[in-house]
């Protein structure tokens, strides 16, 4: 299992980078803010320190399930992420419908068909601290996320066999 990933800017932008697992350099999209400190929810910042991987979700349907060190979760039509500040869900995997504001998990984009959720401010939650920090799938064209790193499709499936729970992604 890889227990490192790192991931940096690229020159010339801020909001696409490079991946490196194991020696091998992945292009990654980046939050439309950049690298940095997060300031709070929708600052579109991709957090800047060590982030343990927590959990995966995958959309079956969509994603043939590998082996994986992570205890894949199915996508669902009823799961959502609570992004709403102040709620007692904050940052959490919530049951559609669901009263506050949140993201649909499943998608008819691509780009949460493989969502690896990160330790930024889930398991020491602050109530601005962000919410969905993601390691996800990224557009073709690799436009900016809202603070996730996102790879591509082909780089994932490579790559989430080899990662698991002790993985932590460095953003520097």
């Amino acid at each position: 299992m890889l227990n490192l990933l790192r991931v940096r800017k690229s020159p010339g932008t801020n909001t696409q980078g490079i991946l490196i697992a194991d020696g091998r350099v992945m292009r990654c999209a980046l939050g439309r803010s950049g690298i940095g400190i997060k300031r709070g929810e929708g600052d579109g910042i991709t957090p800047l320190g060590q982030h343990r991987m927590i959990e995966a979700y995958i959309r079956t349907d969509r994603v043939p399930v590998r082996a994986s060190h992570f205890a894949l979760s199915q996508i669902t039509e009823t799961d959502g992420w609570c992004d709403a500040v102040g709620d007692a869900n904050y940052n959490r995997l919530v049951s559609l419908p669901y009263p506050a504001s949140h993201e649909q998990m499943k998608r008819d984009d691509h780009l949460y068909d493989v969502v690896v959720v990160m330790d930024h401010n889930f398991t020491q939650r602050m109530s601005v601290g962000g919410s969905a920090i993601f390691f996800h799938l990224a557009h073709d064209d690799y436009r900016p996320t809202e603070g996730c790193v996102a790879i591509s499709r082909k780089d994932m499936l490579w790559l989430l066999p080899q990662i698991g729970p002790e993985t932590v992604m460095v953003v520097e």
